[in-house]
């Protein structure tokens, strides 16, 4: 098993999945706008700031993610060639980081807040509270899902990681 090959697919696909973040930014972005243009109650009026600034948010988070996975293509085949022992670990260390991280950070603080902003709803009236609401659920949940797949190919690419590990200490 080739695991330059693996660690620069797994690198490319991250490419791939994170300009949804970036999608979903836009998405969010045009939706402040139209609520600002056309937005005539006060209901609609109260969506005006939360979704821009979910959408820059979205935005941010997908520019940060592709720029960040773009370098380390070219950096993963230069560990490489250097000590691929030393770069089996330290992917392997990073992975297994971002795997707890995953499971803490995706899995359990974001449908807290899912359940908190939702109990919010049931209790606050006003528009801007209700808006603002309404607007991190859907941003969550554009992360759950991102991420949720992110997490599935990072999971994959550290069992490939163990197995050259493995392979490597024979």
């Amino acid at each position: 098993m080739d695991i330059l090959k693996a660690a620069t697919d797994w690198a490319k696909a991250e490419l791939f999945s994170t300009p949804f973040f970036m999608l979903f930014g836009v998405a969010f972005l045009v939706a402040s706008l139209g609520f600002w243009q056309l937005g005539k109650t006060e209901m609609a009026r109260a969506y005006i700031i939360p979704t821009l600034v979910a959408g820059t948010l979205l935005l941010t988070i997908g520019l940060g993610l592709f720029f960040t996975n773009k370098t380390r293509i070219t950096q993963f085949e230069k560990a490489y060639q250097t000590d691929a022992a030393a770069f089996v670990a330290s992917e392997l260390e990073r992975a297994d980081g971002t795997l707890k991280e995953y499971k803490t950070i995706v899995f359990t603080a974001i449908p807290i807040l899912i359940a908190t902003c939702a109990l919010v709803l049931l209790f606050v009236n006003t528009p801007i509270w209700r808006a603002s609401m309404i607007t991190t659920i859907a941003m969550l949940v554009v992360i759950l899902l991102v991420d949720g797949t992110a997490y599935a190919r990072i999971d994959a690419y550290n069992k490939q990681l163990l197995l050259v590990e493995k392979d490597l200490k024979k």
